[in-house]
């Protein structure tokens, strides 16, 4: 026999079989109870940071984390450009022209924003170039974008919908019209499909056409080397409102203004960060429910123990040890059924994304569709913090629930428990 004497005696009450089996039973069910909730609640906690991650390294690392526009065309971006990189948060900077209009082809439709770039530039504040793969659908590559070709590079889906592949002919129609004496024609251009990406988000899949900056710069009638703004990367994406406002400030008072990621997609990712804290407090309340059925297994353990708890009270125990006795079995069940869950619910926040990848490609099915939702793939990122925050939680709780029965059972006295043995 170990000391002390209250854990050798609780760890033995833990693992021993009992007279009433109905209180083996409902003590598993405890155990079992307390490990899914802290599966469920590390899994879906997993799964909203890998929302959170690709909301911040896929879609934010496509759309500008803020831009520095001027109502008319700028002429020199690249001296507007140092004067930006001057400050310590901008990392790099890059022109950019924007067009919205409509594609056509064989009589299909499609509504797109053209964001005219200059390839070499738009690789140092854009992740697009990772993104043309063939494996995921993609073909070409941004490079293709040549000054006076009038190539496009199209999402996957985009080209999908007009059905066009690469080399084929796309026209684009602009919100303009021009004016000739056989009355207003719409203004429309040809351009070449050069390239096709896919990135998973459906608003970037679908939407956003690219082009070579002095191509747009010619279809709006602007010199080749007119741009409309310049894109900014910042060290920390948080801090873009802040800083291009101040940029566009000190660039010239009243001639340029900033916008930023903030007024694009900045209720996507607050209404993740929103969602993630209510789904992990009401998977909290369910972990609590799991951890408060150790209340009734541990009541039904002092009924069952009564004639053990009174002959250890005449033997000199006193009330302090027996109350420590019972909290000993409701931690170990608590400790048990934490650490199995934790264990399982690593492991399934690490296998989910392929798991449901798996069943989709078996069933057939589309579980997550890109013109629902901004990703067509269920991520997961398991931190480290999450999952000791859980287990802390879970372990708190199952405390707790042990010391209205421990303290029951302190209260148990020998003359009465022992009266009908």
């Amino acid at each position: 026999m170990f000391r002390p004497l209250f854990v050798f005696i609780g760890t033995r009450y833990t693992r021993a079989k009992r007279r009433n089996h109905f209180v083996s039973f409902i003590s598993l069910t405890s155990m079992i109870g307390l490990a899914l909730g802290v599966l469920v609640m590390i899994l879906v906690l997993s799964v909203m940071n890998g929302f959170d991650h690709e909301m911040r390294t896929r879609v934010l690392g496509m759309v500008p984390h803020a831009t520095v526009e001027s109502a008319t065309p700028i002429k020199d971006w690249r001296s507007l450009a140092d004067k930006a990189q001057s400050n310590p948060q901008v990392l790099a900077v890059a022109p950019f022209s924007q067009m919205q209009g409509l594609l056509t082809s064989d009589g299909k439709v499609q509504k797109v924003l053209i964001n005219a770039v200059d390839p070499v530039e738009e690789a140092k504040v854009s992740i697009i170039g990772n993104f043309f793969k063939p494996e995921d659908g993609g073909v070409g590559s941004l490079d293709a974008l040549k000054p006076g070709e009038f190539g496009m590079v199209l999402g996957d889906k985009a080209a999908a919908k007009l059905g066009v592949s690469m080399g084929d002919k796309v026209t684009f129609v602009a919100p303009e019209v021009t004016v000739t004496p056989a009355g207003m024609f719409p203004r429309l251009k040809r351009f070449t499909v050069v390239g096709i990406f896919h990135v998973g988000a459906g608003e970037i899949d679908g939407h956003l056409a690219l082009t070579h900056v002095q191509d747009l710069a010619r279809l709006q009638r602007w010199q080749p080397d007119h741009v409309q703004g310049i894109r900014l990367k910042f060290a920390d994406l948080f801090q873009a409102p802040r800083t291009a406002w101040a940029l566009a400030q000190t660039l010239g008072e009243g001639d340029y203004y900033a916008r930023d990621w903030t007024r694009t997609h900045g209720n996507l990712y607050q209404a993740i960060r929103m969602e993630k804290a209510m789904i992990g407090l009401l998977l909290l309340l369910i972990v609590a429910v799991a951890a408060f059925n150790i209340i009734s297994t541990l009541v039904m353990v002092v009924t069952d123990k009564k004639g053990d708890i009174a002959i250890l009270r005449t033997l000199g125990a006193t009330p302090r040890q027996i109350m420590a006795i019972f909290m000993v079995q409701g931690t170990v069940i608590g400790v048990f059924g934490t650490a199995i869950g934790a264990v399982l619910g690593c492991l399934a926040a690490l296998n989910i994304s392929s798991a449901i990848a798996g069943l989709e490609h078996l069933l057939g099915i589309k579980f997550l569709n890109a013109d629902v939702y901004f990703i067509d793939y269920l991520p997961s990122q398991l931190q480290l913090n999450d999952v000791l925050l859980v287990c802390a939680a879970a372990l708190i709780l199952s405390f707790f629930a042990t010391l209205y029965p421990a303290w029951r059972a302190a209260r148990t006295q020998p003359a009465e428990a022992l009266r009908y043995e």
